[in-house]
């Protein structure tokens, strides 16, 4: 499976995104997907995932209450919706599949996922 990533863009604080991330191939239904972000300097984090089944989902504190990720499998695709952005949430946003659950929980190695999609800039005015 290939994955692409868009919606990113420039909002201001308060405002609310919804990244997609298309997925080529038949076998999208069996893998997990997972949302990452990262800042220069910094590490690739985990922002949310859910599991191939989308009985389960992860979601990091900084995610809680404001990102809700989901999947439709009829057109291969999976969603980050963010609402009440902030400056902080400000980076180069990626999704990311891998067939293995675990891979996206306790403690996670991005250099382990096995597929990455293009990364999509989300910038956060204040």
């Amino acid at each position: 499976v290939q994955l692409q990533a868009f919606g990113g863009g420039l909002v201001q604080a308060g405002d609310s995104l919804r990244l997609s991330c298309a997925a080529s191939g038949r076998t999208f239904s069996t893998y997990s997907m997972g949302w990452f972000r990262q800042v220069p300097g910094k590490e690739r984090e985990l922002v949310a995932a859910i599991n191939s089944w989308s009985d389960r989902t992860y979601y990091a504190d900084s995610a809680k209450g404001r990102f809700t990720t989901s999947r439709e499998y009829a057109k291969n695709t999976a969603y980050l919706q963010m609402n009440n952005l902030v400056p902080e949430d400000t980076a180069v946003y990626y999704c990311a599949a891998d067939v293995n659950w675990t891979k996206f929980s306790g403690h996670v190695y991005p250099g382990t996922i096995a597929i990455w999609g293009q990364g999509t800039l989300v910038t956060v005015s204040s």
